[in-house]
């Protein structure tokens, strides 16, 4: 089990990660940004305009609508349909083009993946 201090070493190294890569998206704020959050189970997109602080798309492995067709498929693969449903979400809004936020995940597995499907379901980054 770990002690606070640990956990405490941990949230502050996730969180100069997160503004490392965040610090570097900085540069082009016209465009919205295409945000992952990666959970033990599930995995969730979202664009987000920054200008107004407002999330203009979401998906997510928990969403109604992907629910009944990501049953019993791996994590992977769920990822990869979350993020073609992202993507076709974005098209509808006239989204094309976004800036990627892994946060302070790595570009490996599941984040890998989501953005792959995003790229080929229309999306530029």
């Amino acid at each position: 089990m770990k002690t606070r201090e640990q956990t405490k070493r941990l949230e502050d190294r996730r969180k100069r990660k997160r503004l490392h890569v965040r610090r570097r998206l900085r540069d082009n704020v016209a465009l919205p940004r295409l945000s992952v959050f990666r959970s033990s189970k599930n995995i969730y997109g979202q664009i987000i305009n920054d200008v107004d602080g407002v999330t203009i798309v979401a998906a997510s492995s928990r969403d109604k609508a992907l629910r009944d067709a990501l049953g019993g498929k791996k994590k992977t693969d769920v990822a990869v349909e979350v993020g073609k449903a992202l993507a076709a979400r974005a098209k509808e809004k006239g989204i094309g083009k976004v800036r990627f936020d892994r946060g302070s995940y790595k570009f490996h597995g599941r984040v890998k993946a989501l953005a792959e499907a995003a790229r080929e379901g229309g999306l530029e980054f």
